[in-house]
């Protein structure tokens, strides 16, 4: 290569590394054709930067034309591939790249996300898997392979490699949040509360409005029946629920427990607002179908304000089941014992508790 040659390989190599993309779109596009394959390569990726895909493949084949021994220029083709949505370009790209130079982890990694795109899970694996054992590997390879095995339905796989994912990660990045997060929930479903407890711990100190996983630890300290240091964390929901950032399935309840019974899930949810003067539901266990995860019918804690005015307790026992509204002779105060309020949940479930009133809504009403 010649002296002028190198120099405006350097140039644009240096403007490119200021991010001056403009600037080298304006001043080089051009005058390409003239240029060495580097510093084509540098003018394709101001394009690339700037998200103009086919300009990129047109500018890197230029490339490729004056130096086909160049793997970056096969990456960023591979990448832009991906970006188009054309996956077996994109694996030709890439596996171009990887004859040319076995050692970087960005090749294998670009690949596996094409594969993971075609739905292609294993050869996916197996590409992210190579990506985290070259020399300086990169996070995302690290942040797939859990998620992999989460779709193919392998937990155990899943939550060790998302512990391998915490321990090799940046702390800074959301996928690390995201590590965490999982654990959490994997180790929960396991009933292992401990382990679960400390993953959104620590979520918690990273990311303190951080409202779902304030929820699930919630439900870690219902599991381990640590009912007290609950509490507090519920005060932040409550705050976040009268100041309206909370969003989503968090907009106006929270799950507090989830527990199996017979051949269904439990899931125990408190809403926030309270209609003074008003009948509401505040505690509400959906008895769920673990196959079709329908809810199939509701036992719940009623407000009643006719029993305060009589002097009795604020809520009374309710259920709705196939269309019919039942209530039951149970009542709880304010600071009722959840112990107390489950083992009577679980009787009315189990039939040993009959209503003592039941009604069907009108057809006006329905």
């Amino acid at each position: 290569m010649n002296y002028a040659q190198e120099k405006v390989t350097s140039e644009l190599e240096k403007a490119y590394g200021e991010e001056k993309y403009d600037l080298i779109i304006s001043e080089h596009s051009d005058k390409v054709k003239e240029y060495p394959a580097k510093a084509i390569y540098y003018v394709a990726m101001a394009y690339h930067m700037k998200a103009n895909d086919n300009k990129v493949l047109e500018l890197m084949d230029l490339s490729i034309q004056k130096d086909k021994t160049d793997p970056d220029t096969y990456f960023i083709k591979g990448m832009t591939f991906n970006y188009m949505g054309q996956f077996d370009k994109a694996v030709e790209s890439f596996n171009k790249a990887i004859e040319l130079d076995s050692t970087n982890s960005n090749y294998f990694s670009g690949l596996g996300d094409s594969y993971v795109n075609q739905e292609k899970h294993k050869d996916a694996l197996t590409a992210y898997t190579t990506a985290t054992e070259k020399n300086e590997p990169i996070d995302r390879p690290f942040t797939m392979i859990p998620q992999i095995y989460a779709e193919l339905n392998q937990p155990e796989k899943a939550l060790e490699a998302f512990y391998i994912s915490k321990q090799t990660i940046s702390k800074e990045s959301d996928s690390y949040i995201n590590a965490l997060y999982n654990i959490g929930l994997y180790e929960f479903l396991n009933k292992e509360f401990e382990k679960s407890e400390i993953a959104f711990k620590e979520l918690i100190e990273l990311v303190p409005n951080d409202y779902h996983s304030i929820s699930k630890l919630i439900q870690v300290y219902y599991g381990k029946k640590e009912y007290g240091k609950a509490n507090p964390l519920k005060e932040k929901l409550y705050q976040a629920y009268n100041q309206g950032t909370l969003k989503d399935n968090l907009k106006d309840q929270f799950c507090f427990d989830q527990f199996d019974w017979e051949d269904k899930y439990i899931f125990a949810v408190e809403r926030f607002a309270e209609k003074e003067g008003k009948l509401y539901y505040k505690h509400i266990f959906h008895v769920t179908n673990k196959e079709s995860g329908k809810t199939e019918f509701t036992i719940q804690t009623e407000n009643s304000p006719i029993s305060v005015e009589l002097g009795g307790p604020k809520y009374v026992l309710g259920m709705d089941k196939n269309g019919t509204h039942s209530t039951f002779r149970y009542g709880f105060e304010e600071d009722f014992n959840y112990e107390d309020l489950k083992k009577t949940v679980i009787l009315i479930l189990e039939e040993k508790i009959k209503a003592g009133a039941s009604s069907r809504p009108t057809k006006k009403n329905k």
